[in-house]
């Protein structure tokens, strides 16, 4: 479904964020992508639905060349790849249901997108999407008027809207409390599970990458440096993802041991 052929990513700067990948992600997955900060996971999130053009390489989505598409043909990807931003990217002063409202609109009429008038279609399924991430009794709150938990679960509503096959996920539990972030991993399984929908988050938490996904991909420096089951992951797998060493037990290798001892408590 998503295949990563010897692909590479320089920016302007000659900064080489990606170097070499390949990788096959299938339909169906819940893949969990982790490493240090500036390691190229948000980068290689983002070459999946074009948001950062790729250098080297062949990037396929659905047997389609990603970098090769333009205008039309970009509109079309990304219809069908939902994406969650750590800050939520909300309107905050309109209601929820107009959020998520707001996933219909590349695909309105000119008319309807200058007047702000949707179908009764649309808005069933605005209202059926709020349900389905439990907070189809917020639909008429605004957004302002939300916990952060709950604004996730808006901008996972408006994405689950538009009905894609896969949803990308940028930190999207890195502001929430542990509480609240597991609420939320619990809305990504479930839908996992249910919609056979392709998952893919970059995330902090090794605890709940290794609890919630069922592949893990490490990344160190733009490169894979594992990718396998979380079953398989080791306090040596983690040290060797985020380059540490056993000198100078630093945070960085508390909270890995701490991902191996308690990852369970989230099953």
């Amino acid at each position: 479904m998503i295949e990563f052929k010897e692909v590479e990513k320089r920016y302007p700067n000659g900064f080489l964020a990606l170097n070499h990948i390949n990788l096959q992600i299938e339909q169906g997955e819940f893949v969990a992508i982790i490493g240090l900060s500036g390691a190229g996971k948000s980068t290689l999130l983002r070459c999946i639905n074009k948001m950062h053009d790729i250098t080297e390489g062949t990037l396929r989505v659905n047997e389609v060349n990603v970098q090769h598409m333009k205008g039309k043909g970009i509109r079309n990807l990304r219809r069908n790849i939902g994406m969650i931003f750590q800050s939520f990217n909300l309107v905050t002063r309109v209601s929820v249901l107009k959020n998520v409202l707001v996933s219909f609109v590349p695909n309105m009429p000119v008319w309807r997108k200058v007047l702000g008038i949707f179908t009764q279609e649309e808005k069933r399924q605005a209202l059926m999407a709020l349900d389905q991430v439990g907070i189809l009794d917020k639909a008429y709150v605004r957004v302002d008027q939300l916990s952060g938990g709950q604004q996730q679960r808006v901008a996972l509503a408006r994405t689950l809207a538009q009905n894609p096959q896969i949803i990308l996920a940028d930190e999207p539990v890195a502001s929430l409390d542990p509480v609240t972030a597991k609420q939320v991993m619990d809305d990504f399984k479930r839908i996992n599970k249910q919609f056979n929908m392709t998952i893919i988050i970059n995330i902090h938490h090794v605890d709940l990458a290794l609890a919630y996904a069922t592949r893990v991909i490490g990344v160190r420096s733009g490169e894979i440096v594992f990718d396998g089951q979380a079953s398989e992951i080791t306090e040596e797998t983690l040290a060797f993802i985020y380059n540490t060493t056993n000198q100078g037990r630093g945070e960085t290798e508390h909270v890995m041991e701490d991902a191996i001892t308690e990852k369970n408590s989230f099953a």
